[in-house]
């Protein structure tokens, strides 16, 4: 028994892998199949570890969306509470923005696939009591949300994504996006 649950580590690890690979070579869109087959394990062995594609996508980027929540935490006392928002939405924008996949990874419906490793649901509660923060300083527009705030920086990043520079662009547009939801006051 202790073999099969060594065993079913070993092939965990090994497509988790295969499919960072394969994800970062081809986007969120990375054929299962090929996975399996570079893994050296059957299509049933992907499904039983990942029932979803999204299940799959959520476990390559997990790290990634740890340190985001982990920076989220980390600005949640910050003395300026629009700044802390901005900072946390422009670390959110660099991933997405660099890391082929993550974007489509986030716009993955949460209710759909229910699971407890969810990226868009983690970051959504990690970045929620930012956004309230700011809400209650006036810092961003009335009825903002966590869930608007993400969906402009993964529409952007997608948006983005084919232009020669999308780091750069998406962050200009970033800019114009804040301008519009959290506005300078003087």
């Amino acid at each position: 028994m202790s073999t099969q649950r060594a065993d079913a580590r070993r092939n965990y690890a090994r497509l988790l892998a295969v499919a960072e690979q394969e994800i970062a070579a081809h986007g969120a869109d990375a054929s299962l199949e090929q996975i399996a087959r570079i893994a050296g394990v059957g299509s049933a062995t992907v499904r039983r570890h990942f029932p979803s594609r999204h299940a799959l996508l959520d476990a390559v980027f997990r790290g990634v969306i740890e340190t985001l929540c982990a920076r989220a935490r980390d600005l949640s006392d910050a003395a300026d509470a629009r700044a802390a928002l901005l900072e946390w939405l422009t670390a959110v924008n660099g991933y997405v923005t660099t890391i082929k996949g993550l974007a489509i990874a986030l716009t993955r419906d949460c209710a759909v696939e229910a699971h407890e490793h969810c990226a868009s649901m983690q970051l959504t509660e990690a970045g929620d009591p930012l956004v309230r923060r700011a809400a209650r300083a006036g810092a961003v527009a009335p009825g903002v949300t966590v869930t608007d705030l993400l969906a402009l920086v993964t529409g952007i990043a997608l948006a983005t994504e084919h232009h020669p520079d999308p780091a750069a662009d998406a962050n200009r547009l970033l800019d114009l996006a804040v301008a519009g939801v959290s506005p300078l006051r003087e």
